[in-house]
C-alpha cells in the first residue's frame, strides 16, 4: 500500500491532525500530485497556523501549479511565522524560494 493510501486510510478513520495533513500534502507533493497536495496543506494550516513547513510546501505546490502570486503570499506569511518562532532552517529555505519566484 502506498504512503498516500495509508495516510488517507488514517484520515478516513477520523485521525485528522495537522501532522497527518502535512504528511498527506508532502506525500502528494513528492508524487508531483500538486493539485491533491494543496488542499491537505491548506487544511494543515487551518489546524495549526504556525506550521512553518506547511507554508513552505504549500507555496512550492502553488508555484508548481502556476499560482505564483498566491505562492509568494503564502511564502511571505510562512517567512513571518518562521521569523517569529525562530525556525532558522525554514526561514532560509523560504528566502531561497522567494528569490526564485
Amino acid at each position: 500500500m502506498a504512503l498516500t493510501e495509508n495516510l488517507e486510510a488514517m484520515l478516513a478513520q477520523g485521525k485528522d491532525s495537522a501532522m497527518l495533513r502535512f504528511g498527506l500534502g508532502s506525500a502528494y507533493f513528492n508524487e508531483r500530485r500538486y493539485d491533491e497536495a494543496i488542499p491537505h496543506l491548506r487544511h494543515c494550516l487551518t489546524l495549526d497556523n504556525d506550521y512553518t513547513a506547511a507554508y513552505k510546501l504549500l507555496g512550492r505546490a502553488l508555484q508548481k501549479q502556476g499560482q505564483t502570486k498566491e505562492a509568494k503570499q503564502v511564502l511571505e506569511t510562512g517567512l513571518e511565522k518562521a521569523l517569529a518562532s525562530g525556525d532558522k532552517q525554514i526561514e532560509r529555505e523560504i528566502r531561497i524560494f522567494l528569490k526564485k519566484i
